[in-house]
């Protein structure tokens, strides 16, 4: 099973944003990393590289955006799209608004199990009975995701998603950071409590603290994904 994290950035400066000391693209990859997530990919623009610098020694695949007016909903699909080129048995990929730094590894753990335990379902995380990001959204539903249309901002297009999806569940990560953004400092949010209670066919370890990567890691990403071309293609 193969489960995708695509990190969306409306804005450079977002991407770039001070995250506890980090850039937040590379706090999120790395959380969805450690979480289990691949392949990982970044929507962002990138006009002086500076994201792909801050990405660089990570897993991640920095994709160019889709055309503007393709909305919120077409940026979601073309990371998809770009999770597949990577990887063909790609099954889901965790929608994430790059605005949430804070999301825990464990969280992403926690999802890609759940989704273990329901194939095929849409899974989004709640704290304290609150709807949060991530999204897990299965790939056989991301048409019924772009039908909705480009104008709906991410949360509404979530919402309604959520509540026509034939197979939709919330699953309780006790994260804060699934509803709190890049706004709420480190150090005000709630206490990380981790799920009430496994959610996938084992009993996850929560509380195992998870390993950061080092900036100067030596892996070979990010790799570059332009619009409208696979990524090998553009080398």
């Amino acid at each position: 099973m193969t489960v995708a994290a695509v990190i969306l950035f409306a804005r450079i400066e977002g991407a770039l944003a001070d995250a506890a000391g980090r850039p937040a693209v590379r706090r999120a990859v790395e959380s969805a990393w450690a979480g289990g997530a691949t392949p990982i990919v970044v929507v962002s623009s990138d006009v002086e590289g500076r994201v792909a610098s801050a990405l660089t020694g990570s897993p991640a695949v920095l994709a160019e955006p889709a055309p503007v007016n393709a909305g919120p909903v077409g940026q979601m699909a073309r990371g998809i799209a770009v999770a597949l080129e990577q990887v063909t048995e790609t099954e889901a990929a965790l929608i994430w608004p790059g605005r949430m730094a804070w999301v825990d590894a464990e969280t992403v753990t926690t999802l890609i199990e759940a989704y273990g335990a329901r194939r095929g379902s849409l899974l989004r995380p709640v704290y304290e009975d609150e709807p949060g990001w991530p999204v897990l959204v299965p790939v056989d539903q991301v048409a019924a995701l772009v039908a909705l249309g480009p104008t709906l901002m991410p949360d509404v297009l979530m919402n309604q998603f959520f509540a026509r999806s034939p197979a939709s569940a919330t699953i309780d990560t006790g994260d804060p950071g699934v509803i709190h953004d890049i706004a709420t400092a480190i150090d005000a949010l709630p206490r990380f409590e981790g799920p009430p209670d496994p959610v996938g066919v084992y009993v996850h370890e929560w509380g195992v603290e998870a390993a950061e990567m080092p900036d100067d890691a030596p892996l070979e990403g990010p790799a570059l994904a332009p619009y409208g071309q696979a990524a090998d293609e553009g080398d």
